[in-house]
């Protein structure tokens, strides 16, 4: 079905915070999934994992044990090519701001992009990013 108000409105990522990258990354590269691009290094590492249907997983070195007992899941992502609109549209709907829209360019390998993103909290302070490669 159809998104009616934000056509184009889609599902990017889910971003999880580990205490154990690198044992992290093993486990779920061996569900099959594959390492797109990666950037930062120690507890800045992130790396960005394809699910196997476009969908992607991104991680976070810097977890803590306060993660330990559920996990943390740090943002759920929806793709959209306009991602200034929708950041205005959530406004307007009840969220709250978090980061206004902005470029932001990775020094990812194995090549750099840039992303255009943008996060707003809904009532139980969840962060809502949207996002686009550009």
């Amino acid at each position: 079905m159809t998104n009616r108000i934000l056509p184009d409105l889609g599902f990017h990522h889910v971003a999880l915070r580990c205490r154990d990258i690198e044992k992290s990354l093993a486990m779920y590269k061996a569900l099959g999934m594959t390492e797109v691009a990666r950037w930062g290094e120690g507890s800045g590492l992130i790396v960005m994992l394809d699910i196997g249907d476009g969908g992607r997983m991104e991680m976070f070195a810097n977890g803590s044990d306060e993660y330990h007992e559920n996990g943390k899941w740090q943002h759920f992502a929806l793709h959209t090519a306009d991602v200034d609109g929708a950041y205005a549209l959530a406004l307007k709907a009840g969220f709250l701001p978090h980061i206004e829209p902005k470029t932001v360019p990775l020094a990812s390998s194995p090549a750099p992009m840039s992303i255009h993103i943008a996060f707003v909290k809904g009532p139980d302070n969840e962060q809502l990013e949207f996002f686009c490669e550009v």
